[in-house]
């Protein structure tokens, strides 16, 4: 149980006074993914078929490149700033935002739907239920990673009234964690048992082991779903929390809730926000929706793996099956083969 050194220790008071984590498109950046949009759809393209050839930036990768060793070696997040969203059908949006992911990384599925471009959005799901997934509802959700190298979320529409984004360091959590109760750090290097949330393919087993944080090669990682540690408790043969586990849980918790230590903003429409999941943890608050159905909260979501990410623990196998640096892995995969670009409402 050591102290980690990483650029991606901070603390949220002390992020909103730097600006290396905010890009703002300049009218240049935003000319030219409009022209490559009128290249593509003149082409024929379709969100299938779409690869960077067929929606050529050349100053877009600049801001690419800032982006990845932010993620990587940084402070873990990223913010694109100043889309013009108002300008662009939905159809133009989900293929420029595609198109952006293409150039970021590498989109792996979502869900066993085999969504690759999700979308965030209130339809009324159970959180509590067997087949939970917070970002189909309005619900607050606490601070968790997403099963994914890095998330990527684009913001179209905002609510009436909150949804409110938070990111804290689960670094800095971490070497809290150390600083208060070392013996509770050493509980979370330990394997929970998570649930799959439905994900899981027919036959397979619905819950699995995992760590919430673990070290390799000298790397850090944090993977931290609590809801996904609660619902397997519902299983019978799932061995209960320990007084120790939901002590050092909810130690995290309250830890990344603190206002010292987490960072929080307010979306605007055409803010791209980028996390990597490996080393920050991302909250919510509940929101109120307009009536109206074309104004109600809308984000587009990818989960990307990256060409410079980190090697991974064997102990994060049922996620990340590919554990090698700048791998292709992470994600829920497609029970029917399938990929589609949008997610039903289901």
């Amino acid at each position: 149980m050591q102290r980690l050194s990483s650029p991606a220790d901070w603390r949220g008071p002390e992020l909103l006074k730097r600006t290396d984590w905010i890009h703002a498109l300049t009218a240049g950046e935003i000319d030219e993914i409009e022209r490559a949009l009128k290249i593509a759809k003149a082409r024929g393209v379709t969100l299938a078929t779409l690869e960077k050839e067929t929606f050529p930036l050349t100053a877009f990768p600049r801001v690419v490149e800032h982006a990845r060793r932010t993620l990587e070696n940084g402070p873990g997040m990223f913010l694109i700033r100043g889309f013009p969203t108002e300008r662009y059908q939905a159809a133009d949006l989900r293929m420029i935002y595609w198109a952006l992911g293409k150039y970021l990384g590498t989109a792996v599925t979502q869900s066993a739907e085999g969504d690759v471009l999700g979308d965030v959005r209130d339809i009324k799901v159970d959180l509590s239920g067997p087949k939970g997934r917070g970002y189909k509802t309005n619900a607050e959700l606490e601070y968790h990673t997403d099963s994914c190298d890095v998330v990527a979320l684009f913001v179209l529409r905002t609510a009436k009234s909150g949804g409110r984004s938070m990111i804290a360091s689960s670094v800095a959590a971490h070497n809290e964690i150390l600083r208060r109760r070392p013996d509770l750090l050493e509980v979370l290097y330990q394997p929970f048992t998570w649930s799959l949330q439905n994900q899981n393919r027919p036959g397979d087993t619905p819950t699995y082991r995992q760590p919430i944080f673990t070290i390799h090669e000298g790397q850090f990682a944090c993977r931290y779903i609590r809801t996904h540690i609660r619902s397997a408790q519902r299983y019978p043969e799932v061995p209960r929390l320990t007084d120790e586990q939901n002590e050092a849980t909810a130690l995290l918790d309250s830890i990344v809730a603190d206002e010292a230590m987490y960072f929080s903003m307010m979306f605007d429409p055409g803010d791209i926000q980028i996390l990597n999941n490996h080393v920050t943890l991302h909250a919510r608050t509940h929101f109120e929706d307009y009536d109206e159905p074309d104004r109600k909260r809308h984000l587009l979501r990818m989960w990307l793996a990256m060409p410079n990410t980190r090697p991974l623990s064997p102990a994060l196998g049922q996620i990340y099956q590919d554990r090698r640096a700048g791998a292709v892995r992470g994600g829920f995969p497609s029970r029917t083969g399938k990929i589609v670009f949008e997610t039903t409402e289901t």
